[in-house]
This record gives structure tokens, C-alpha cells and sequence, in this order.
């Protein structure tokens, strides 16, 4: 359920000088009353009064004038157009887990190795986010490649996180560049440097291509990227260039570092090199897109980056106008008030 975190505002505080006659409805009703008291005294068996009235009689036929008060407040409250900040379910529809499977992925400073912990984490991750959110899987090494096309079944999610292999070669920027094709399959996205294929040239049936026209870093609410990896490029396009990509589309790509500064020295198919994590290209792909980065050291500060980001994903902060929600509880006070006067007295009154 949305949950108010700030003060309301109005769009049109003029209409709240209207409350002002709330207290000189209060006059009117006290003076109806005394008049009516005044009335009842010509009445000759005043006992004949009382028991028609009942017990209790006399603070019940305050109640529905109350109840009618206050749903003019409400309503008087709702002309103004209130509005709310209040968290809401997320709007983002789409978000692609681009995820690292190159051989320095096998180090083991992060147990029972980076690969395997980033798997684990990632299927976590995806049990915090709502039904309706798309997933999509990209993992780059050496090249990039679209293992699980954006769908709604988390199970074909969860099986193409396990299917990953490790390759040789760390392609960060081939990373993010196929995940924005991902999420804009229409955009005419180059992908030559990616798949080491030589662009295609527009069809004759092809819709002519336009220039971007970027926007604010971050504004685009609908999708976002999420890549994972130690942030040692070794081939494919700069990160940054890929950032900057992302950024003049407004999509927010969260890095999340894994393994540890200090890094070790693998071994693979006959030859070694030393992994470290390289915080500041992540760092700055995060800062060019207006998202944030996360260092995950271990397997257990994996799991709790995740977590963090599918709460902050699951729910997003905005200021809403809740007009509705004052009429609904102006008519409610109303029928309310109607209901218990047609019951306690038989009559709307």
C-alpha cells in the first residue's frame, strides 16, 4: 500500500479559505438547536418527549450532522487538489542483469568463487522484485551476448543465470551497449564492434534512422541495467563511451563491483594473471548515468547489495496528486452520515 512520507501540498490553495465556514456551520447548528429546545418547551408532557427521543437520544442526533461536517471538509479539502510524495510500486518495466562470465570471474576471494556468488545473488535478487517487472540477462566476456530476452517468467531468468560459462576476455562497454539494444530494439543501435559483424545498411522497407536527441541522465523511468562484474576491461568498447551512451538515453546503469581490491592470481588453460577490482571505472559508468555503485567484498555483501537494490527498485518516491482519496472519504461521511440517520431515526435529517 503507498505510504505518505511528506506533508500534504495543494495545487489550489485558494479553495482552502472555503474551511472558514466550517465554524459558522458549527453557529448555525447550535443556534437550530437552542430554537428547537426552546420549541420542545410548549410541548405539555415533556416525559412523552423523552421516551419517543429513547436512551441515548440525545448525543445520536448530534452524530450525522458531525459525520455531514466533516465530509464538507474533506471535500472542500479535495477541490484544493491535494498532493502527496508517497512511495508507489516501481515504474521501471524493464531491467537488464548484465553480468560478467570472464575468467577472472573463477577467483576465489569472493566464495565459493566470484562467478558462482554472483549467480546465487543475482537469483535472489530477483525474487525481490514485483510480478509485473521484465528481466532480461546479458553476459559479456570477450564479446556480449543476450542469454534470456526481457520476460516476465522468472524460472527461463533463473535458468539462463545458470547456464553461464566462462570465456576468455572482459568486454564491459559490449556489456552495457547490447543491453541498451535490449531494452531499445528499434533504435538502430550499432553492434558491429560487439559481434565483429559489419553493420547492415537500412533496407529499402526500413524506416530511416534518427539522430538521438539525448535527454537528462537518469530521467528514463522505465528500464534499467544492472551490470556486475570486477571492472577490469581488457577488449571491446570503452565503458565510459557505453555510459555516456546510457546517459543521453536517461537509463540508469547500477554497478555493482565484485571480489576484492586486493584481488589474487588465477590460472587458466595454461596461463595466469593478477584480478583486481577496478572501482573507479565502475564508479564513474554509475556517475555518468546518475545511478550508484556498490562494492560487494564477499559473498554475504552480494546477497545485501542485491537485497538493497530490489527494495530501492520495488518502490520509487514521487509527488502525487490524492484528490481522489479526500472525495472518496467526503462521499463515504456522507452515505455514513445518511445510513445512521435513516437507522437511529427513520429519516434523513
Amino acid at each position: 500500500m503507498p505510504t505518505r512520507d511528506l506533508p500534504v501540498s495543494f495545487l489550489w490553495p485558494d479553495l482552502l479559505w472555503g474551511l472558514l465556514l466550517l465554524p459558522l456551520l458549527v453557529l448555525a447548528y447550535l443556534w437550530l438547536m437552542r430554537r428547537r429546545k426552546h420549541r420542545s418547551l410548549r410541548v405539555a408532557d415533556l416525559a412523552l418527549v423523552r421516551e419517543a427521543m429513547g436512551r441515548g437520544g440525545s448525543w445520536r442526533r448530534h452524530v450525522p450532522p458531525m459525520l455531514l461536517l466533516l465530509a464538507l471538509a474533506a471535500l472542500l479539502l479535495a477541490g484544493a487538489r491535494p498532493t502527496a510524495v508517497i512511495s508507489l510500486p516501481l515504474q521501471q518495466e524493464t531491467i537488464v542483469l548484465a553480468m560478467d562470465v570472464s575468467g577472472s570471474m573463477r577467483a576465489t576471494d569472493v566464495q565459493p568463487n566470484r562467478l558462482v556468488a554472483a549467480q546465487e545473488a543475482a537469483k535472489a535478487f530477483i525474487k525481490e522484485l514485483p510480478r509485473n517487472v521484465r528481466l532480461s540477462v546479458v553476459s559479456f566476456a570477450g564479446t556480449a551476448a543476450v542469454v534470456q530476452a526481457p520476460t516476465l517468467s522468472r524460472e527461463d531468468v533463473v535458468a539462463a543465470i545458470d547456464r553461464f560459462q566462462l570465456q576468455r576476455g572482459t568486454a564491459i562497454g559490449s556489456g552495457i551497449v547490447l543491453s541498451l539494444a535490449t531494452l531499445f530494439p528499434d533504435a538502430g543501435i550499432d553492434l558491429s564492434q560487439i559481434t565483429g559483424q559489419r553493420a547492415m545498411p537500412p533496407g529499402p522497407g526500413d524506416k530511416p534512422r534518427q539522430d538521438l536527441a539525448p535527454v537528462a541522465p537518469g530521467s528514463y523511468a522505465s528500464a534499467a541495467v544492472i551490470l556486475l562484474t570486477d571492472g577490469q576491461r581488457t577488449t571491446g568498447p570503452d565503458p565510459l563511451d557505453a555510459a555516456k551512451m546510457a546517459a543521453d538515453r536517461g537509463v540508469k546503469v547500477y554497478t555493482v563491483g565484485i571480489g576484492t581490491k586486493e584481488g589474487e592470481t588465477i590460472g587458466f588453460e595454461g596461463w595466469s594473471m593478477r584480478v583486481r577490482l577496478d572501482e573507479d571505472t565502475l564508479k564513474s559508468i554509475a556517475n555518468a548515468t546518475r545511478a550508484d555503485y556498490y562494492y560487494a567484498g564477499t559473498a554475504e555483501d552480494l546477497k545485501k547489495v542485491y537485497q538493497g537494490l530490489g527494495s530501492r527498485m520495488a518502490v520509487e518516491k514521487k509527488e502525487t496528486e490524492v484528490t481522489a482519496l479526500f472525495a472518496a472519504l467526503g462521499a463515504l461521511l456522507v452515505l455514513l452520515s445518511a445510513g445512521l440517520s435513516v437507522w437511529w431515526f427513520g429519516r434523513v435529517a
